[in-house]
Parts: C-alpha cells; sequence; structure tokens
C-alpha cells in the first residue's frame, strides 16, 4: 500500500491572518506554503489581493504566488495541476507542504483531488455569455444557474462572473452541471492525507474590523495607482473579478466619491469573508479561533492538531 503525502491546509476568509499563521508553522514543522489564492497568481495584482511581501514571508518559502501575466487565462484546472506538481517537489525534498489560502474551490481543487474534463468549451458561447453579464449584470445569468445547479448557484456571487459563465458554458456544451462533474471528478482517491485547519471567530465584528483596518493601509500602499493601472490595462476582465478593483472603478469613471468607493470596497470585502467562511464550514475542518488565542498560542494549537493528525 502507497503512503499518502501528508497536507497541511490552512484556510480562512481573507484577513484572518493567515499568512502569519503559516510563515510560524512552516518554521516549527519544516514546511514550505503553496499559496491557494486565486487573484494572488497574478503578477500585476499585489496590493489590492493583499499578497504578502517579502519580509512577511520571513524566508519561508511560498510557491505559487504572482507567477502569471495578467493578460493570460488560469484556470482551476491549472491550478490544481501547478499545485500538485509543487506539493509533490516540496514533499520530495523532505519538507511538508502547506496549502495556505482563501479560496475554497482551489482548495477543494486539490485536497479532494478533482480531475477537470479536457473539453475546452465554445468560446463564442461564452463570449456571448459574458456580453449578456455586462450588458444585464451577473445575477441575471445566476438566475440561470440557480435553474440549472443550484447546488454551484448557492456557492457563487454575482460578481463571479467567470465561474457563473463557466458553468453555464459547461452545461450548455456537454449536459454536465459542475456539480454532477465534481460528483465525478472524485471517483480517483486524494493521494494526500491532509489535516484541515480554519481560522475562524467567535465575534464576527472582529473580522470586520480587520477588513476595514487593511482596506485603508492598501489605500496608504498605492491601492488606488495599482488599480487604475490594472483596469487600464489589456485584460480588465480579469482584474473585475477581484475584490479591490471593480468596487474602484466608478470612482476613477466620476460615478461616485472616493469616501463612496472605499465604503463599497469594505462592504463588498466583508460580504466576500461571510461567504468564504460559508464555504470553509462545510468542510471537515478543525477551526481555530484567531480572537480567541495569541498568535503564538493560535500556532502551538496548530501545531498539536498537525501533529496529531500526521502523527508526528
Amino acid at each position: 500500500m502507497v503512503s499518502k503525502q501528508p497536507l497541511l491546509v490552512l484556510a480562512g476568509p481573507t484577513a484572518s491572518g493567515k499568512t502569519d499563521l503559516a510563515v510560524r508553522l512552516a518554521k516549527r514543522l519544516d514546511g514550505e506554503v503553496v499559496s491557494a489564492d486565486s487573484m494572488q497568481v497574478y503578477q500585476e495584482l499585489r496590493i489590492g489581493t493583499a499578497r504578502p511581501l517579502l519580509d512577511e514571508l520571513e524566508g519561508v518559502p511560498h510557491h505559487l504566488l504572482g507567477f502569471v501575466p495578467l493578460e493570460q487565462a488560469y484556470s482551476v484546472a491549472q491550478y490544481a495541476e501547478d499545485a500538485r506538481g509543487v506539493i509533490a517537489s516540496v514533499g520530495k525534498r523532505g519538507k511538508l507542504p502547506i496549502l495556505c489560502g482563501g479560496t475554497g474551490l482551489y482548495i477543494q481543487a486539490v485536497t479532494d483531488n478533482l480531475r477537470f474534463s479536457e473539453e475546452t468549451g465554445d468560446r463564442a458561447l461564452r463570449e456571448l455569455l459574458r456580453a449578456r453579464a455586462a450588458r444585464e449584470g451577473g445575477e441575471s445569468l445566476l438566475a440561470d444557474l440557480r435553474g440549472i445547479d443550484p447546488d454551484t448557484a448557492d456557492r457563487l456571487h454575482e460578481n463571479d462572473i467567470g465561474r457563473i459563465v463557466r458553468a453555464l458554458e459547461l452545461y450548455y456544451t456537454t449536459g454536465l452541471t459542475i456539480t454532477e462533474q465534481n460528483r465525478r471528478s472524485r471517483q480517483e482517491e486524494s493521494p494526500y492525507r491532509t489535516c484541515m485547519l480554519l481560522l475562524d471567530f467567535h465575534d464576527r465584528q472582529k473580522l470586520y474590523d480587520r477588513i476595514n483596518q487593511r482596506v485603508d493601509r492598501m489605500l496608504k500602499q498605492g491601492l488606488l495607482e495599482e488599480a487604475s493601472r490594472v483596469l487600464q490595462g489589456t485584460n480588465a476582465s480579469t482584474v473585475l473579478q477581484a475584490i479591490g478593483y471593480k468596487e474602484l472603478k466608478p470612482y476613477f469613471e466620476g460615478e461616485c466619491s472616493l469616501e463612496a468607493a472605499v465604503d463599497n470596497l469594505k462592504r463588498e470585502t466583508r460580504r466576500y469573508a461571510k461567504r468564504q467562511l460559508s464555504w470553509f464550514r462545510r468542510l471537515p475542518m478543525h477551526r481555530l479561533y484567531v480572537d480567541e488565542d495569541a498568535p503564538e498560542e493560535l500556532a502551538a494549537k496548530a501545531v498539536a492538531l498537525a501533529e496529531r493528525d500526521f502523527s508526528i
């Protein structure tokens, strides 16, 4: 019997402190971090995605950060393939891979060993769906998806245009829903022995306060300049899927004040964090409460869970 590779998973909502805890765990458990964030993969999106700075990494190797040009399409299927390769490489070096991020689909694609269909889809249909989304808004497409695949629709927000379009495109071209594809794709057993950790909060307002403070820091770090630059770039459609950029677009176009745009950015980020927690709470994860313990105590609890689950 082939032994499964240990994989430590650290998930949580935005602004919950995942990077700090991942670094602490990597130092204590001789690990390397594999990012699971669908927007931090892009080279040009740094401030708005809260991609960690070099000094925040404290010398701990981090993988799959800022390596995809914004003009290049990058799918969850590509991510899963890349992540599996990196995890295998980390394991071969005798290190513990730590899958860390807030994109639930990316994490499940790896931990559940999801295998995605190889069909290329229908580009003309995709463009028609995107044009309709631009014309009518994402809620119109999401309503269609609810009638076809309510389970997938419940996990998505009207701003998740790319994923809504992909789900509809898959159904219209193959007759399969995302839910059915995922069921079929789980037929191969996962190669990983996982310890799943979730950063959570007893008091949701404390998370929201952290989010508001993070947005304020991003603005001081140059978020306006970054957002203005990338929104005028060659692939603004990708940027418009990322919270932190599309909310500032009305300000740049003179449709609202900066204060109103920032308030909307904070509100949408809080809503996104709520959706992240809803996703992760469906999974079998050990919960660590950020508002219950100091960072060192939180790290000690995480190490104890990992040592127990991995028998190390």
